[in-house]
């Protein structure tokens, strides 16, 4: 595991830039879930599962063959840290397992909206893990956030089961995820990084399978290709997470996750039909609400400091 010396005072690379990575994994992260929302039918959790990490592979390692941070190294494949990457590989299998489950027991955006409280995992973990400070305003934004994912969760409803806990358990994984990519030496390339972590992940999620009663037939080519573009797409997503993780703050970036709500529903409404109005609201409102007062709380934050070097 890093120490506190291996962590950058200042994560280098732009802001706006970083943000904007970030906006579109979560585009391939919703069209991920789709592809396993409507293979969950014919195929288990852990088989996705597997099945995504072992194409997810192909992404990782194009992009390392393309990384110009790589080739300057010399190509080198040796890291220091394999201890925390292999860590990051087995919170990305179980992270996985739990939210592919929820996508084939409730609601798209439901499950989907749920997950998205990753944000609130990511400030509270950067704090414990990177010493970021968060203010007592930032703090009240995740309490508010956490709220909303709370009210979509839906305790004392009907439709509230612990399969509700699923795609919880599953943002935590992931925030942590995306964290510990900050804790990893700088002068070793993101795409490196993704590639060994999928390759844990890979290992991690056939011992999984297997586990859980192994691989079935593939029943169709048209399976094969969704299966192929599952894995694709969300290679492409971690890939774009991790670059973006390591360019910025990592509270700096969790407001934006709330984007993928609307996304989420959309896409659930138009491709199975559902519309959980009253699952989502007002949940998901108080999730953005604190995402946007997080924003806000940011920019008011900057304007005060470039005033003072004034």
């Amino acid at each position: 595991m890093a120490t506190a010396r291996n962590i950058p005072e200042t994560p280098v690379g732009s802001v706006t830039l970083a943000i904007v990575l970030s906006l579109i994994s979560l585009v391939f992260f919703d069209l991920m879930g789709l592809f396993i929302k409507g293979l969950s039918e014919d195929y288990t959790a852990a088989e996705l599962s597997a099945y995504h990490n072992i194409f997810g592979l192909i992404p990782s390692i194009i992009a390392l063959g393309s990384s110009r941070a790589w080739h300057r190294s010399g190509g080198k494949l040796r890291v220091r840290q394999w201890g925390l990457i292999c860590g990051r590989g087995l919170f990305v299998t179980f992270a996985q397992l739990m939210f592919y489950l929820s996508l084939g027991l409730m609601a798209f955006a439901t499950a989907t909206t749920i997950s998205y409280s990753s944000g609130l995992f990511m400030t509270a973990f950067a704090v414990v893990l990177l010493g970021e400070r968060v203010g007592v305003v930032r703090w009240f934004a995740v309490l508010i956030g956490f709220a909303g994912v709370v009210l979509v969760m839906g305790p004392g409803r009907e439709a509230f089961t612990l399969v509700s806990f699923l795609p919880l358990g599953a943002a935590a994984l992931y925030a942590l995820t995306g964290v510990t990519a900050r804790l990893i030496d700088e002068d070793v390339p993101s795409a490196l990084i993704n590639l060994y972590s999928s390759g844990f992940a890979v290992l991690g999620s056939v011992v999984v399978a297997l586990f859980f009663g192994g691989f079935s037939t593939i029943q169709s080519a048209s399976d094969f290709g969704w299966i192929v573009a599952m894995g694709g797409f969300g290679g492409i997503a971690v890939l774009l997470l991790i670059i973006s993780f390591r360019m910025t703050d990592q509270s700096n970036l969790a407001a934006f996750s709330y984007f993928g709500i609307p996304m989420a529903f959309f896409f659930g409404w138009l491709f199975f039909d559902e519309a959980p109005v009253q699952d989502l609201l007002p949940g998901s409102i108080l999730i953005v609400g604190g995402g946007v007062l997080i924003v806000l709380r940011e920019r008011r934050r900057r304007k005060l400091a470039l005033e003072a070097l004034r």
